[in-house]
């Protein structure tokens, strides 16, 4: 006997080449001419991100995606064909109508089904437990989840006072990219450890859905904005958000790894989206307790890559060595809305 599991065959992520950093961030803001000018320093001080990656001007969340994922292809000598199935997850999106996936799926020559998972930052773990469900199932057996994060564009630069610049703030650190994953089916012998996706566990608080939003549009409209300015920018009430997701990690992390049979010190790498470097001490501390030595910390250098950054330290866990084959992964996702999810994998 054997189970039909989700396998990680390939993970990869594309960063703009343009990078910018917070001091001139700084100076876009007072350049803007709202009327508020920020402290040097303040932002990566609040943060702890020192610059951001920007898309040009001409580029929109697919081509992050579509980048990320032909090298993967590329690297592991996997053809258009090959695919069964393609979802594109992510916060970010070209326009409304129609799915991103499918102009991804263009991009790439794809021709197999596509379609789109949306969960603020953790639309691409929320895709990878579609994924294995679909797997298990035997309706797919090769498929590939790209993201195209851009959540730059909703930085709203103009501001006019101190409490404006509050709740924009967390827009600062965001910084753009894309990633690609390869989820191939694998049946495992039962007297074998099993590869692939273990478990997940997910949980939710929609009733702060109001505490970060972005009240309208797509990427391809936010460049073109037609309403009022502030309804197309991120706006954050960092107070209930934090509190929120705060509840949600010490509710159900510990929960999880319980019903999952595994503790954190079981684990070779912990990847955590990461949004301040102060969120990253609170996870660390007493009350939760992830081992700071697990981490693979990108904020600082690369910001806040809204989905793209689970990937993001995957691949870098991978590239340094920090994971590898048969070592015990955990991904954990918090994201506006608000939710948190916990992915245990083989690799």
């Amino acid at each position: 006997m054997s189970d039909l599991r989700a396998c990680l065959a390939g993970a990869t992520t594309y960063l703009p080449e343009r990078w910018t950093s917070m001091s001139e961030r700084e100076a876009q803001i007072a350049a803007a001419g709202g009327g508020f000018t920020p402290p040097p320093g303040l932002i990566t001080q609040l943060t702890g991100v020192t610059g951001v990656h920007l898309i040009d001007d001409d580029q929109q969340a697919s081509d992050l995606a579509a980048g990320a994922a032909r090298k993967l292809l590329a690297d592991h000598g996997v053809r258009p064909a090959d695919i069964d199935l393609m979802i594109f997850a992510a916060a970010s999106q070209d326009m409304i109508e129609p799915a991103t996936s499918h102009v991804v799926a263009a991009k790439l020559g794809l021709t197999c089904p596509v379609f789109d998972v949306k969960n603020a930052c953790n639309s691409v773990l929320n895709a990878m437990e579609i994924t294995q469900a679909l797997i298990a199932s035997g309706r797919y057996r090769t498929v590939l989840i790209t993201c195209g994060e851009a959540p730059s564009v909703s930085a709203q630069l103009r501001i006019s006072d101190a409490a404006a610049f509050a709740r924009a703030l967390p827009a600062y650190g965001f910084s753009d990219a894309g990633a690609a994953l390869l989820l191939t089916a694998e049946a495992t012998p039962r007297a074998l450890p099993p590869r692939g996706i273990l478990g997940c566990r997910f949980a939710a608080d929609s009733a702060a859905w109001p505490s970060a939003t972005v009240l309208h549009g797509g990427i391809a409209s936010l460049r073109h904005r037609s309403g009022p300015e502030a309804a197309a920018c991120f706006r954050m009430d960092s107070v209930r958000m934090r509190d929120s997701l705060r509840t949600l990690g010490r509710t159900h992390l510990h929960r999880a790894l319980d019903e999952l049979g595994l503790a954190f010190d079981d684990f070779a790498f912990i990847g955590v989206h990461q949004v301040a470097l102060s969120d990253l001490d609170e996870l660390c501390g007493p009350a939760i307790g992830v081992p700071r030595d697990k981490l693979v910390v990108t904020l600082p250098d690369h910001g806040n890559v809204a989905s793209a950054s689970l990937p993001l330290q995957l691949t870098r866990a991978l590239e340094t060595g920090r994971a590898g084959p048969g070592d015990l992964v955990a991904l954990i996702g918090l994201a506006a809305g608000s939710s948190a999810g916990l992915m245990t994998l083989r690799l």
